[in-house]
C-alpha cells in the first residue's frame, strides 16, 4: 500500500451530511462552533492535497505535530519534515485524489479533540487506498491545528455473495396477496453481508395468523447455484435449487412435513415489474400422491406506509 499516512489524514467533509446540524444543537455553543471549525479545517485540507498544495497542509499541523508511519515506524516531527514527506509522498501521481469521511469528533476537553474516521486515496495507477485514522487537534490561540495522527489499513470487507444473488434484489421488501378467506404477507431483506435473504411469510384467515414460516435464499458454492431452506409453523420443513430463465425463477422444491411425510413440487417465481410477480406450484407430490397444480396467483408490493 502507498504511504498514505497523514495523506490520508483527519478528516475532510467530503461526504454530503456529515455535519450532523441536528446533533450539534444539542451541544454547547462554544463546542459547536468549534466541531464546525475542525470541519472546515479538514475540507481545506483535502482541497489542498488535491491541488498538490503541501504548504497549504504543512502549516495545518502544529509546530511540534508527530506523525507515526504504520508501516515502517518511522516518526515524523515538526511542520518541516511533514511538509517533505507529504511532497515525497505525492509525487509521481499527479492523478490521485483524497476523500474522508468523518465518524466522530470528540472532545476530551475545551482545547483537545478527537477525530475518527476513514479515508481513500483513488488513483490511476491502482486500486483505491482505504485507511482507518485518527486524529488529535489542538486548539492554539484561538485556531484549531493537527497534532497527532494514526493510522491502519482498513478492515477488509468480509465476503459476500451479493454477486451471485443479486439478481434477486427486485424481491427485497414486503409482498401480499389476498383473496376472500386469506392473505399472505411476506417480507424479504438481506441479511448481514448480503450472503443470504430471508424471506418471512404469514398466512391470515379473518384475523388469526393460521400458518407462518421462514425461507433462507443463498449461494451454495459446491453446487453453484443458488439454493433455499424453508421452515413453517407446523413443523415442516424444505429446499429448493433455484434457476433463472428470462423473467422466471424455477425452483426444485423437495421437502418433510410434520408427520414425517415427504413432499415435492416445483415452484415458479415470475417477474411482471418492479411492484408484481406471480407464483405457481406445479408438479406437486405428497408422499407419492400427485397433487393438482395451482395457477397463477399474482402477489403485488405492499404500498409504503
Amino acid at each position: 500500500m502507498k504511504s498514505a499516512w497523514f495523506i490520508l489524514v483527519f478528516g475532510a467533509v467530503v461526504c454530503a451530511g456529515t455535519l450532523r446540524l441536528a446533533a450539534q444543537e444539542s451541544k454547547p455553543t462554544g463546542q459547536a462552533s468549534d466541531e464546525a471549525a475542525i470541519r472546515d479545517n479538514c475540507a481545506k485540507y483535502v482541497e489542498a492535497y488535491n491541488r498538490r498544495d503541501s504548504g497549504t497542509m504543512a502549516s495545518m499541523w502544529s509546530p511540534e505535530a508527530v506523525y507515526e508511519d504504520p508501516h515502517t515506524g518511522e516518526r515524523v516531527t515538526g511542520r518541516d519534515a511533514i511538509k517533505k514527506q507529504l511532497d515525497d509522498a505525492m509525487a509521481g501521481d499527479e492523478d490521485a485524489k483524497l476523500s474522508v469521511n468523518i465518524d466522530s469528533i470528540e472532545f476530551v476537553s475545551p482545547n483537545v479533540a478527537i477525530e475518527k474516521g476513514t479515508a481513500e486515496v483513488t488513483s490511476g495507477n491502482g486500486e483505491p487506498e482505504d485507511s482507518v485514522y485518527s486524529a488529535v487537534h489542538v486548539k492554539r490561540d484561538g485556531k484549531w491545528q493537527i497534532d497527532r495522527i494514526s493510522e491502519w489499513d482498513a478492515p477488509t470487507p468480509p465476503p459476500s455473495n451479493y454477486e451471485h444473488l443479486k439478481e434477486l434484489a427486485w424481491m427485497v421488501g414486503s409482498w401480499v396477496d389476498q383473496d376472500s378467506t386469506a392473505t399472505v404477507q411476506t417480507d424479504c431483506d438481506w441479511a448481514k453481508n448480503r450472503n443470504f435473504l430471508t424471506r418471512s411469510f404469514a398466512v391470515t384467515v379473518g384475523d388469526q395468523v393460521s400458518r407462518a414460516g421462514m425461507q433462507i435464499v443463498g449461494w451454495d458454492p459446491v453446487a453453484k447455484q443458488i439454493r433455499s431452506w424453508v421452515f413453517d409453523s407446523d413443523g415442516g420443513f424444505g429446499q429448493g435449487s433455484w434457476t433463472h430463465k428470462g423473467n422466471q425463477w424455477i425452483v426444485q422444491s423437495t421437502g418433510t412435513l410434520a408427520d414425517g411425510g415427504k413432499t415435492s413440487a416445483v415452484n415458479i417465481y415470475t417477474k411482471v415489474d418492479d411492484d408484481s410477480f406471480t407464483w405457481q406450484s406445479t408438479n406437486r407430490e405428497a408422499d407419492g400422491h400427485i397433487l393438482p397444480n395451482i395457477d397463477p396467483v399474482v402477489v403485488v408490493r405492499k404500498p409504503t406506509e
